[in-house]
């Protein structure tokens, strides 16, 4: 009954704020409920409560995640496809490199951290939030590009960020250094399994939406790829994140026909998936509130705020390098440097990162607490700085 007066508690916080929030411009409803979160933590119905990562990782994520997918303009997709597959690879991974570096020479001066620590931390942090980057973007007067090139880099490095972490969390715990040819190998299986996973359940989406007319059955039989994806992929070791990415994405490009039997399905899963959605973020967010507050009573918050402007840095330096590196990329905006700043900035950390970070919590790794401290606190700050910064300094760019 508890649990039910709590949920309940939520889900009516979460209309309350959608309804006062119009324009989503100046400081973004993911924030707010968040911050909200962390205040009901000092609440007694509230006190104690805790969210275990499997519900979030299984429940709400693949939902998320599949919305944003085939609900992304597979044009858009078409357009930027290798820039957005490279930055959700290749530029993933040496972001994590590149962050692990600084954190490791960062921590050394205050609380020491190892190699593999700072990577597993890297990891963590690496992973960018598309609900939080795509309702803010949507609603500037940026260049339309960037939006969907952040909206499908996001996507799909929350795929690649939990390869990535997985291998790296199994060398921390069990004390064996880093191998990069186990790593390359892990990667791929994991990576390219998820992907054909996801390739098969889009093709039989795509195919079975022509076996009913019926509204209600279309919904059902999405709601089952959906998670069924996810469920199948992590069953034989694949990323199930990259099954329901890539089998939304699928679905996105059958859109395309614009059929009247495509524009009938696109219309039964709007009038389901477009409730479902906002109520699955907007209680995420606030699951990430509640479930951070304790971990934020610290002594190394100056240490976080290294760390996030850290991350910030080596993504600015990771993607400049992608950017410039292939002329048709760096010719693709008139003002790169702004872009290259507006993207470094967009990079907001979120329910991704948050899921890995609670994936640690028993993790028989010594001072684990100090270590998910310091990532709750960066999570934070770069949710609340980032987020609130994005706006501005899209308008400040573009007047430039």
């Amino acid at each position: 009954m508890e649990l039910i007066n709590q949920l309940l508690i939520l889900l009516l916080i979460s209309v309350v704020i959608f309804t006062i929030d119009v324009k989503q411009e100046y400081f973004p409803v993911p924030v707010v409920l968040v911050l909200i979160g962390i205040a009901l933590s000092f609440i007694s119905l509230f006190s104690g409560f805790t969210v275990e990562r499997e519900v979030l990782y299984e429940i709400f994520i693949p939902g998320l995640l599949f919305v944003s997918a085939y609900q992304f303009s597979a044009r858009a997709f078409k357009r930027n496809a290798w820039l957005i597959i490279t930055l959700s690879t290749i530029g993933m991974v040496g972001t994590v490199f590149l962050l692990a570096a600084g954190i490791y020479w960062a921590t050394a001066l205050f609380y020491p951290l190892s190699w593999n620590l700072s990577l597993l931390l890297s990891a963590i942090l690496v992973p960018t939030d598309p609900i939080s980057v795509v309702s803010i973007l949507k609603h500037s007067s940026g260049p339309n590009d960037l939006a969907d090139i952040l909206e499908g880099e996001s996507m799909l490095n929350d795929g690649t960020s939990i390869v990535i972490f997985t291998i790296i969390l199994g060398m921390v715990e069990s004390g064996s250094s880093f191998s990069t040819l186990e790593f390359l190998a892990s990667f791929g299986y994991v990576s390219l399994g998820g992907v054909g996973m996801g390739l098969v359940f889009g093709w039989i989406l795509s195919h079975a939406i022509y076996i009913t007319a019926h509204r209600d059955y279309q919904v059902m039989l999405s709601v089952l790829v959906a998670y069924g994806s996810f469920m199948l992929a992590e069953h034989f070791g694949f990323s199930g994140v990259l099954a329901t990415v890539v089998t939304g994405i699928s679905l996105s490009f059958t859109f395309l026909k614009e059929n009247v039997r495509e524009i009938e399905f696109r219309k039964a899963l709007g009038g389901f998936w477009n409730v479902v959605n906002p109520i699955l973020s907007s209680i995420l967010f606030l699951f990430i509130g509640i479930q951070a507050a304790p971990y934020l009573d610290f002594g190394y918050w100056h240490l976080a705020f290294i760390i996030f402007a850290l991350s910030v840095v080596a993504r600015f330096i990771i993607l400049g390098g992608s950017l410039f590196a292939v002329p048709k990329w760096r010719k693709k905006f008139s003002h790169f440097l702004s872009i290259l700043i507006l993207l470094s900035w967009s990079g907001i950390k979120g329910s991704m990162s948050v899921v890995l970070l609670l994936w640690t919590v028993n993790s028989p790794v010594k001072n684990i607490e100090l270590f998910i401290s310091l990532g709750f606190a960066s999570i934070l700050i770069s949710f609340v700085l980032q987020s609130a910064g994005i706006y501005p300094l899209t308008k400040l760019l573009h007047r430039k």
